[in-house]
């Protein structure tokens, strides 16, 4: 067992972060209410023949689409539709006004409205349940043959007449029991969603899938899970009582994290997810990727950088390739990166370097949960990969089009700023000496960190007891954040003043690399990594800046 879970539940913002052997695989975050698994019964909107497909409306700002090879046979409203499994013209299949039960199964992105399907799947922890599909699967990450011909078994032998059932990597020794309670479950889910269908006008959302914390429970947290940390009482005894509920044997590796240190510090996440987010990604040997994304694809190029090897440069090329391949299909999975990939590996003149490098690839992305398909190696050196998407990939999430250069590169947007700020500003109170903090941030920021009010502030001032200012700064950057800290608010205002020969010491934390430290009318030039990381850093300054 070497994967971890570690949450951390925020009022705006919940986080999970997957680690295997202590490097950070996977990240999801959720903002707000998702779609994706949801059930609506919605009406259609209009029908294109020409693109073989059809509009939906499910009551949200854009319509859904909804392609022909979407489309099944179902009774809604006492309409019968004609069986035909995806086949034939659209236009034979559905009309501009009909009520029609479907799934979302990519969330809205851009400009694009959320994706839809009539093959509704609803998800336990062993099972998964398919209503409207006479089939029976189980997972490919389920190896052993005689183990999986036993699942299949039980599958043929619990599925209700005329629907269908993928058995989940979670079953894997599961006993027949386990399995059924599973199927009862999602059959009594199912019926409330025809009930719910049944009484409700289009457009109507008749099933909500649940929340990040519950889904990871569902979908991640298997006997490969040594640990799940979280950082929310509330969250953690909920998780508790799911776990009684259905895996009772998981409970004693559910954790509540009560450190000082925001978790994800404590737990080296935050860095790593700050890495995650570099153009350049750098390899053990010296060599390095660059991840370059546009609004078609993502490229992933490879260099050997630093790296010159030891023998002939046919081999530093195969090392550099191979060592490449295991951190690109990290980078996918951690990015949660979609659509069309392509990877320009650096050229290999030996078919047998090739064949080794493709091997690789196809290896490490059996564990990526995703649908993936790998194109293979042409003779540039180029492999074009397609990953199913179906959220925002971290970029989209975290970050917008920069309002500073017109949206030609991105910076972080004010919500994860926001978030941002309070996770370094709890830091800075929880290891400062100081009474009192007095902080800037751009207006935009603040908007954010006060739109529901000053309980966070209270909250930090309480557990710190200590007192806590920030301030809205016209002009400045919206990534930089200023803190001051003094005996009272009262002085820190009228700063810079001087405290037992030190001065009122501001730090800035900001994408530059380098940062102002003012000093009366001087200024004093530090190095400050990227991260913008404060550990020690105001001791430092004060006994820089003291006079003798």
């Amino acid at each position: 067992m070497t994967k971890e879970l570690i949450a951390n539940v925020e009022p705006y913002e919940t986080r999970v972060a997957v680690l295997d052997e202590g490097a950070l695989i996977n990240l999801f975050i959720e903002r707000g209410d998702p779609l994706a698994g949801n059930i609506y019964k919605g009406r259609v909107a209009n029908v294109l023949p020409g693109m073989e497909a059809a509009f939906v409306d499910i009551g949200l700002e854009r319509n859904a689409f909804l392609h022909v090879g979407d489309i099944r046979s179902q009774r809604l409203a006492g309409e019968e539709i004609e069986e035909s499994f995806g086949k034939g013209a659209i236009a034979e299949r559905l009309r501009a006004g009909q009520e029609i039960l479907v799934q979302v199964t990519k969330e809205p992105m851009g400009s694009k409205g959320a994706r839809v399907t009539t093959y509704v799947a609803l998800p336990a922890y062993y099972l998964v349940l398919m209503p409207t599909v006479n089939y029976v699967g189980v997972s490919r990450r389920i190896e052993r043959d005689q183990e999986r011909k036993r699942l299949r078994q039980l599958a043929e032998k619990l599925r209700p007449k005329g629907m269908g059932i993928i058995v989940r990597t979670a079953a894997e020794g599961a006993s027949e029991k386990d399995l059924a309670d599973d199927v009862e479950f999602l059959l009594q889910m199912w019926n409330r969603v025809e009930e719910r269908s049944r009484a409700s006008r289009a457009p109507a959302l008749v099933y909500q899938d649940l929340r990040l914390i519950r889904r990871v429970v569902r979908d991640q947290f298997t006997e490969e899970v040594s640990r799940f940390l979280i950082d929310s009482p509330e969250e953690h005894h909920r998780v508790g009582d799911l776990l009684n509920s259905f895996a009772p044997k998981l409970k004693s590796r559910l954790q509540l994290y009560q450190g000082p240190e925001p978790i994800f510090e404590h737990t080296g996440v935050e860095r790593e997810l700050e890495k995650a987010l570099r153009r350049k990604v750098w390899l053990k040997s010296g060599g390095y990727i660059v991840v370059d994304r546009t609004e078609a694809l993502t490229v992933i190029d490879v260099n050997t950088g630093k790296y010159v090897g030891k023998t002939d440069l046919a081999s530093t090329i195969l090392r550099t390739n191979m060592e490449a391949v295991g951190e690109i299909v990290r980078q996918i999975t951690l990015r949660d990166i979609g659509g069309i990939i392509l990877v320009d590996f650096i050229d290999m003149e030996a078919e047998q370097h090739r064949k080794k490098v493709m091997g690789a690839l196809h290896e490490a992305v059996r564990r990526d949960r995703s649908k993936l398909h790998i194109i293979d190696l042409t003779g540039l050196g180029l492999v074009e990969i397609t990953r199913k998407r179906v959220y925002q990939d971290l970029e989209e999430v975290l970050r917008m089009p920069c309002p500073y250069c017109e949206g030609r590169g991105r910076v972080f947007s004010p919500e994860t700023m926001g978030m941002k700020v309070r996770r370094e500003l709890r830091k800075v109170m929880t290891t400062t000496r100081a009474a009192a903090i007095l902080a800037d941030v751009n207006p935009d920021v603040h908007g954010f960190l006060f739109r529901e009010g000053e309980g966070w502030v209270r909250h930090i001032e309480q557990q710190t007891g200590r007192r806590l200012r920030v301030r809205a700064r016209e002009g400045m950057h919206l990534e930089r954040l200023r803190v001051a800290e003094g005996p009272s608010l009262e002085e820190l205002e009228r700063a810079p003043i001087r405290q037992e020969r030190e001065q009122v010491v501001w730090l800035d934390y900001g994408p530059a690399e380098a940062i102002g430290v003012g000093e009366g009318d001087e200024e004093h030039d530090l190095a400050l990594t990227q991260s913008g990381r404060s550990d020690g850093l105001a001791a430092r300054l004060r006994r820089l800046l003291r006079r003798p």
